[in-house]
């Protein structure tokens, strides 16, 4: 199954390190942010991924295209150009799929234009800015319980208020912008599960928000469903969870769920 990540935010509120380079490409321990969300997925044996591109992807594709250099040793004779990269016991089992969908379009079409590669029934989405340590296989096997058109994870961090209005595992309202902030809903914390048809909701259109007439559209006839994950998950917003997430990394990072598996 393939899940599509969205990469072309603008990251405006994490300036001082956006600046120069896309928000996934922002750094936990030395690794983007990106890679840490693709290692969780690959850890539930998810390994085809469709990143949609936009601000600075060229970083992205500059990455992916030179992974072994960025994350091996190598040896490279100036004398003649040859390059020896070493092997390692264990590597990543990934296809990438990059896909260029503008510098400024919204979410809903990254995922239009993305969605040209979906082949499969089902599809799973995530934003690329935020890292969790959810069951992938529980929310696929939720997901197709149900048996709705789509399904979202909601999560549950300290000091957010809720957006998602729920009436048990259906989401019965999609607000961005609830005021309430003693509410005991879940937010919406990405970790999508999608059939393939929900594509054809989306209006072929760059100002089209993914959160907005495509998901309305699912809730206002009941086929959203909601898991809700009340474990870890931490997205990074600002500079100030930049750096929270690099000191869990170096202490106890909850969503590492590769290592030793």
């Amino acid at each position: 199954m393939k899940t599509i990540i969205l990469c072309g935010g603008l990251g405006t509120r994490l300036r001082e390190e956006t600046e120069y380079k896309p928000k996934p490409m922002v750094e936990i321990g030395g690794k983007p942010i990106l890679w840490h969300i693709m290692k969780h997925y690959s850890s539930y044996g998810f390994n085809e991924f469709i990143l949609a591109l936009g601000y600075k992807g060229d970083v992205i594709r500059d990455y992916f295209l030179n992974y072994y250099k960025y994350n091996r040793d190598f040896t490279v004779d100036l004398s003649n150009g040859n390059l020896e990269i070493y092997a390692e016991e264990s590597h990543e089992d990934w296809k990438v799929t990059l896909v260029e969908t503008g510098d400024h379009s919204m979410t809903g079409y990254r995922t239009k234009l993305a969605g040209k590669y979906i082949d499969e029934g089902y599809f799973m989405l995530t934003y690329g800015d935020a890292v969790a340590d959810v069951n992938l296989r529980e929310l696929l096997a939720f997901a197709k319980a149900k048996n709705t058109a789509g399904t979202v994870t909601g999560v549950y961090p300290a000091s957010r208020f809720g957006d998602l209005v729920t009436a048990g595992d259906t989401v019965a309202a999609f607000k961005q912008q609830l005021k309430d902030t003693d509410s005991k809903e879940p937010i919406n914390g990405g970790y999508f599960v999608f059939k393939r048809e929900f594509l054809g909701l989306i209006p072929d259109d760059p100002t089209t928000d993914l959160e907005k007439a495509p998901i309305e559209a699912l809730v206002a006839a009941g086929q959203l469903s909601v898991y809700k994950h009340k474990k870890f998950w931490h997205c990074m917003d600002t500079y100030r969870d930049y750096l929270k997430l690099n000191e869990m990394w170096e202490k106890s990072p909850a969503w590492n769920t590769w290592d030793g598996v």
